[in-house]
C-alpha cells in the first residue's frame, strides 16, 4: 500500500482533481501485476538535475551529517533510514485502517449513532495554511486549484470552518505521503491552530478507497437508508441502486464553501442511514454537520464517487 501511494505521489501533488483518484484506484487494482518499465532520460541535463537532487534527498544529507573523516562504507542511504526509523519508533504514532474505520461505522450504524469520517487533502491543508504557516501568495500560488475545490482564496472564514470540524469529526483522515502539502503541512497546520493530534483518531486521507479495496463496502451500505450528496449524486444514486444499494436520497450541487448552509437545509429533509459526501473541501463540514447536527454516520467520499459513475469501481 505504501509503495502504491508513493507511486501516485506525482499525480496526488496536482491537487483536488479526479485524475490523481483515477490514477490511484487503478494503481490499487493492478499493484500485483504492473510491471516497472525503464524511463528514458530525455537530455543529459535534466539527467544531471535529477541525480543531484536523488543526491541531495539523501547521500548528501548523510554527507552533511558524518563527521569529516568519518564515513560508512556498504551501507545504503536505505539502511541507514531504516536503522533511524527503528531507533525513533518508540515516537509513530499509528493510524486506524480500514477495517478499523469499517468496524466504527458498522457500530455507529447499528446503534444509531453519529459518526463522521473526514479527509484531508492538499486542499484543505492549503485552506488551513492561509496567514498561519503559509501567507496568501504562498497559498495562492500552492492552491492554483482551490477554486475547482470549493475555496476562493483568500477565505479565512472556510479556513476556520475546517478547523472546527476537524476539532468536532469522529475520525480524520490525514495523507500518508511526506510531500511539502501533504503529511508535514498537516501537522504545521494542526499546531499553529491548536489542535493536539493525539487527541484525534487519525486514519490515512485515502482510506475510503482503502475501504474499497478491502471488499468492505458493500457491507457497510447493504440494508442501509444511503444518502449521496456532491455534483456526481445523481449519477452516484443510479449506480449504487442498480448495485442493490437502497439510496434514498441525492442532494446536488454543491457550490463551494458558501453553498454549505443551503446544502445541508437540504440533506436535514432527506430520511437517511448514512450519507456519502462527494463534494470537494465543503465535504470536510457538511460531513462533520451531519454528525454533529442530524446524529446520522457520514463518510467524505470523494472523488470515489466519480470512479462508481465512471464505471472504473464497481460495487
Amino acid at each position: 500500500m505504501q509503495k502504491v501511494m508513493a507511486q501516485a505521489a506525482v499525480s496526488f501533488n496536482q491537487g483536488y482533481d479526479a485524475g490523481y483518484d483515477d490514477a490511484l484506484l487503478k494503481t490499487m487494482q493492478t499493484a500485483q501485476t504492473v510491471q516497472t518499465v525503464p524511463i528514458e532520460v530525455p537530455n543529459r541535463s535534466f539527467d544531471k538535475d535529477y541525480k543531484n537532487g536523488v543526491y541531495d534527498g539523501g547521500e548528501g544529507i548523510v554527507d552533511s551529517i558524518l563527521p569529516d573523516l568519518d564515513i560508512l562504507p556498504d551501507i545504503s542511504v536505505r539502511q541507514i533510514i531504516e536503522a533511524g526509523i527503528e531507533h525513533m519508533r518508540s515516537r509513530s504514532h499509528r493510524v486506524l485502517g480500514a477495517p478499523e474505520v469499517t468496524g466504527q461505522i458498522m457500530n455507529a450504524l447499528n446503534t444509531k449513532s453519529p459518526l463522521s469520517v473526514i479527509r484531508l487533502g492538499d486542499g484543505e491543508l492549503l485552506t488551513l495554511a492561509q496567514d498561519v504557516v503559509l501567507n496568501r501568495e504562498q497559498v495562492r500560488k500552492e492552491g492554483h486549484f482551490l477554486k475547482y475545490a470549493g475555496v476562493q482564496l483568500p477565505d479565512l472564514a472556510a479556513r476556520d470552518q475546517l478547523v472546527q470540524a476537524i476539532g468536532s469529526a469522529d475520525i480524520v483522515g490525514i495523507p500518508k505521503l511526506r510531500l511539502p502539502n501533504f503529511q508535514p503541512l498537516a501537522f504545521s497546520v494542526f499546531k499553529a491552530h491548536g489542535i493536539d493530534y493525539r487527541q484525534l483518531r487519525l486514519t490515512l486521507s485515502t482510506i475510503n478507497y482503502s475501504i474499497y479495496m478491502d471488499g468492505l463496502l458493500r457491507g457497510i451500505l447493504a440494508n442501509r437508508r444511503v444518502l449521496v450528496v456532491g455534483n456526481s449524486a445523481p449519477q452516484l444514486s443510479q449506480v449504487l441502486s442498480l448495485s442493490g444499494i437502497r439510496v434514498t436520497g441525492a442532494v446536488a450541487p454543491v457550490e463551494g464553501m458558501h453553498d454549505i448552509t443551503r446544502v445541508m437545509g437540504e440533506i436535514a429533509a432527506r430520511d437517511f442511514d448514512i450519507a456519502l459526501v462527494g463534494a470537494g473541501i465543503p465535504a470536510v463540514v457538511i460531513v462533520q454537520r451531519i454528525a454533529t447536527e442530524l446524529g446520522k454516520v457520514a463518510v467524505d467520499f470523494g472523488h470515489l464517487a466519480d470512479s462508481f459513475v465512471n464505471g472504473d469501481s464497481v460495487l
